[in-house]
């Protein structure tokens, strides 16, 4: 079967960066059929997508801000021949033959795999947590040094760059392809749309309980994050403890050892914060202990589903 990728981009108030992205589009050996770039910016990007007019760009735009939204205004958004739907974020890029190597992957992919992430080549080099990685974290759940694993506490381990094509329990949506199929039940869940954080966590979570998720090890792509169209490092903390207990409430996994994590999360932010006098960690410690106080249950809503027609 010869597959065509539909790649949506969800974009806000980044152009320098978008331009970057898609200048490595255009490199590509064999692109993508499609670009949807949806755009929420306060400033519309459409002026960027004039300069590679040998492009299949199409622009859309949306409000308010949201990638988790914009991405699945996108999937309403694709042409039906797609077989396979991508998303990138708009500070990557791609290797030359990374879409082609991807394509080549699908080609022999197995009916069950769902989805593939391509692999990322800067992951930044981080000091192991001692306790994130002992045997008593994961003696109780509360975190495993399994590569693309998801524990009981509802805390996911990063892959980083590997050396071969491996299979995982979830994906990031950075930069990422899934079977068409899949979006005919399952969209990004609308609770994210305030600030889509681990709402790829969530998606691809629900799909590794349907069939398979892969990391392809030949399609590069590096990741540049971009500082701005971010929340504050107070309103960051407020989400992480929020989306984290939504996410884990709604899978069925541990309440009480996700809790554990984010004490312990608040614990090493409060205490690198105060002894290196971080504004951000501070700031993010003070957002935590805002939504830990308020100790409420968020509602959990069903996940919008496409037609399928």
């Amino acid at each position: 079967m010869m597959h065509s990728i539909s790649l949506i981009v969800a974009t806000r108030d980044r152009p320098g960066d978008l331009r970057t992205l898609l200048e490595s589009l255009r490199g590509q050996t064999i692109g993508p059929a499609e670009i949807i770039v949806v755009d929420a910016s306060t400033r519309p990007v459409e002026a960027v997508l004039s300069e590679f007019a040998d492009l299949p760009l199409r622009y859309l735009k949306h409000w308010p801000p949201s990638a988790a939204a914009q991405r699945n205004t996108g999937i309403q958004a694709c042409m039906p021949s797609a077989t396979l739907i991508g998303f990138a974020d708009d500070d990557t890029t791609f290797e030359p033959e990374a879409f082609a190597n991807m394509l080549s992957f699908w080609d022999s992919a197995a009916p069950e795999v769902l989805g593939a992430a391509f692999n990322i080549r800067n992951y930044p080099r981080r000091g192991n947590s001692f306790l994130k990685y002992s045997a008593l974290a994961r003696w109780i759940g509360l975190y495993s040094p399994r590569p693309g694993s998801v524990s009981l506490s509802g805390w996911q381990t990063v892959l980083g760059e590997i050396p071969e094509t491996q299979f995982v329990e979830w994906l990031p949506t950075g930069a990422v392809i899934f079977r068409r199929e899949v979006f005919n039940r399952n969209l990004f869940d609308d609770f994210f749309d305030s600030y889509s954080y681990l709402e790829d966590l969530d998606f691809s979570y629900t799909l590794n309980h349907l069939g398979r998720l892969a990391v392809v090890a030949d399609a590069g792509f590096s990741h540049f994050p971009s500082p701005s169209g971010r929340v504050s490092a107070q309103q960051f903390g407020r989400y992480e403890v929020r989306n984290r207990l939504y996410f884990v409430r709604k899978h069925g996994l541990s309440v009480t050892r996700c809790y554990l994590g984010l004490f312990i999360r608040l614990a090493m932010s409060l205490g690198i914060g105060m002894t290196r006098l971080n504004k951000n960690l501070l700031s993010r410690s003070i957002g935590n202990i805002e939504e830990m106080a308020r100790l409420r249950t968020p509602r959990i809503k069903k996940l919008p589903v496409a037609s399928s027609e």
